[in-house]
């Protein structure tokens, strides 16, 4: 048995949208199951995101902190951001939100690994970019407002953060993910061998 997740869709009868907001709505579908019954899902409609690990030449992650409201904590973070405009090139905005949130930019990118963040409730696909050879942008930083105007940068040590996230004091999803993918890939078959930076996306497909 090959072990990989493939698609598939299951007939839906009828879809509402209650909600709409300023990026994401809420979905309301009524889905038939393999029995025949029809079940209501409701789910969060996202564009999609793209998140950075940012790796120094002294193996340290650029990591930023940052207030998350339905949570009520600080969260340690990579950058990362929401995929604004239907079919973007996600290493493009990748790079602009290293810029951004960082006034970083890269030499090499890799593309380390792809997610969705909650399947069971959202359909946002998060593409997580391996970055190195890194350097200062050039030009004035990028004006941050609201929660960002409150947010630290740091580098950390790659191996702190994984004591971090094993201790249950690193939350972030993005980070958890992109640190330990990190790790396995150097165990591994090398970082060479990582996928291209704009290898194909299926769940978000985007433009070359």
């Amino acid at each position: 048995m090959q072990v990989q997740d493939t698609p598939e869709e299951w007939r839906v009868v009828t879809t509402a949208t209650p909600f709409k907001g300023n990026k994401t709505s809420v979905r309301t579908d009524d889905v038939v199951m393999p029995d025949g019954s029809v079940v209501r899902r409701d789910y969060q409609v996202h564009p999609g995101s793209v998140a950075v690990l940012a790796v120094d030449d002294q193996d340290r992650v650029l990591v930023l902190r940052q207030y998350r409201h339905p949570v009520r904590q600080k969260l340690w973070e990579i950058p990362a951001g929401l995929l604004d405009v239907p079919g973007e090139n996600p290493l493009h905005a990748a790079q602009r939100e290293l810029y951004e949130e960082a006034h970083a930019k890269a030499g090499e990118w890799r593309v380390l690994t792809d997610v969705y963040t909650t399947p069971g409730g959202c359909d946002e696909a998060v593409r997580i970019f391996l970055a190195r050879d890194l350097a200062e942008a050039e030009g004035e930083r990028f004006e941050v407002a609201e929660e960002e105007a409150d947010m630290e940068v740091a580098r950390v040590p790659l191996d702190e953060l994984v004591r971090g996230v094993l201790a249950g004091e690193l939350h972030n999803n993005c980070l958890v993910v992109g640190v330990l993918s990190l790790v396995a890939a150097r165990a591994g078959d090398g970082l060479d061998a990582l996928r291209p930076a704009d290898a194909p996306w299926p769940a978000r497909p985007f433009e070359a």
